[in-house]
């Protein structure tokens, strides 16, 4: 769909948030993103990006923001940010974007869900992506809701370089497949879905061609890297513990602890069937891992 109304990134100054910006001034769109009061939007203004001040917590502000624009991309999580807010970011938050959209009649939301949200009401986050889903659907909102599997980015980096390191940091079983994407590759995926032929409320899982364990991730990427990386497991009982200990808190433990028994569980894993429809080829596992471990490569390299 060719306009030159603009696309609101909604997370535009963090890692995917980026990439989605990015991506979209790719595909020629124009881009707002909405940023909070406190922020520096100047490397965004470097791109061209208009800015709209506002914050998820405040609905008028996000009405505002939502103002003759085309398509709403959001990629705001409050529990990968943290923070006192993060609860309220992913529930009040969410429920405020969609209300905005909504009022707005904004033509096409994409919303970053994740894989299985619907199927783990014991897994905080994941679950309030399922209540957004619903809200946007009681709304009438016409959305999209891209639903990613494990960011491989941010798991095997965890503990720093993986290569430098020769090792990954993983907590629960190392032997259980499950969905994994690369940061880039959603972003490019959520830029496509402002004008993808989707239904209105589809839900898409989002992944490689296979589930992989996370023994297999570092196998592949040591044979890529031309190097040994070992896996060092933490006992998912010790998360587990640590989390009902802490829990009252710090709940973020908890809500991890229950993220990582639903991945031991073998359920954590995308149907890619739609995502191929939509969005092309889906990348192998060999290649997915090639490409990431390239990048950690060359940005040692830089570093």
């Amino acid at each position: 769909m060719t306009t030159t109304l603009p696309v609101l990134v909604v997370g535009a100054t963090g890692s995917l948030g980026g990439k989605v910006v990015e991506e979209l001034l790719k595909r020629g769109k124009n881009v707002r993103a909405l940023v909070r009061p406190t922020t520096d939007p100047s490397r965004l203004e470097s791109r061209g990006v208009e800015i709209a001040r506002g914050d998820m917590l405040d609905l008028d502000s996000l009405i505002a923001a939502m103002d003759g624009a085309d398509a709403v991309i959001t990629t705001a999580a409050g529990y990968t940010r943290g923070g006192k807010n993060a609860h309220d970011i992913d529930t009040i938050g969410n429920a405020n974007l969609a209300e905005a959209a909504h009022r707005a009649g904004i033509r096409r939301f994409v919303l970053t869900s994740i894989l299985t949200c619907d199927q783990t009401p014991d897994v905080p986050h994941f679950w309030h992506k399922k209540v957004t889903e619903d809200k946007l659907e009681q709304l009438g909102v016409p959305f999209v809701a891209l639903r990613p599997g494990a960011f491989l980015d941010q798991l095997a980096s965890a503990a720093g370089n993986p290569i430098d390191k020769g090792r990954v940091i993983w907590i629960g079983k190392t032997n259980v497949p499950l969905t994994f994407v690369r940061t880039s590759d959603l972003a490019a995926y959520l830029a496509a879905a402002v004008d993808a032929e989707a239904d209105n409320g589809e839900r898409i899982d989002i992944g490689w061609d296979r589930p992989v364990s996370l023994r297999e991730v570092a196998d592949l990427m040591g044979s890529r890297a031309g190097k040994k990386i070992k896996v060092w497991a933490v006992p998912s009982a010790v998360t587990r513990a640590a989390g009902a200990v802490a829990g009252r808190f710090m709940p973020l433990l908890t809500d991890m602890a229950a993220m990582f028994r639903w991945i031991d569980s073998g359920r954590y894993v995308a149907d890619t069937r739609r995502q191929e429809q939509l969005f092309g080829p889906v990348p192998t596992a060999e290649d997915a891992l090639a490409r990431f471990t390239d990048e950690v490569d060359r940005a040692r390299d830089l570093g």
